[in-house]
């Protein structure tokens, strides 16, 4: 019987994380949670700014931590599309995994800020997506991303545009 791991989510806004998280979960027959659309439905029209996000998400992490350890303890294997995208973020999200014991990978989105902001207004202007973010706001995120680095001691698997 395959063993439970936990699958993070690394990459700059609209670099293909949740289109991946999407592919890994039908892959992995896993459970997917996604930040954004759990942001969405629980807190409608109330993120209206990066502060607004941060403050939101860091109450939905105190519902998604828990309910993460559980399933993976119960043997199913979680997507987590949460952005592990500072070192801070990753041994959140990692601690969960060590908690549940079980494994887990990271998934690094490699993609450029210019196809990212491309990528973006494309989704902006189809309406894809529970969030639109602004130039302004790609920059402003972009600029806290930190790529997963070796001393983390991190399982990384890296896509590449």
């Amino acid at each position: 019987m395959p063993q439970p791991m936990l699958h993070l989510m690394c990459g700059k806004i609209a670099s293909g994380k949740s289109t991946l998280a999407k592919c890994l979960a039908a892959e992995q027959s896993a459970i997917l949670l996604s930040e954004d659309l759990w942001l969405s439905r629980l807190y409608p029209d109330q993120i209206k700014s990066v502060a607004d996000y941060v403050h939101l998400a860091r109450q939905l992490r105190d519902v998604v931590g828990p309910l993460a350890i559980d399933m993976l303890k119960a043997g199913v294997t979680v997507v987590l599309d949460f952005p592990a995208n500072t070192p801070k973020d990753r041994r959140w999200l990692c601690g969960l995994a060590d908690v549940a014991g079980v494994s887990h990978c990271v998934h690094y989105v490699e993609v450029g800020d210019d196809l990212c902001r491309s990528r973006l207004h494309l989704r902006n202007g189809r309406g894809e997506h529970e969030f639109a973010a602004t130039d302004a706001e790609f920059d402003l995120i972009t600029s806290y991303f930190r790529a997963p680095e070796a001393d983390e001691g991190l399982r990384v698997e890296i896509h590449a545009a």
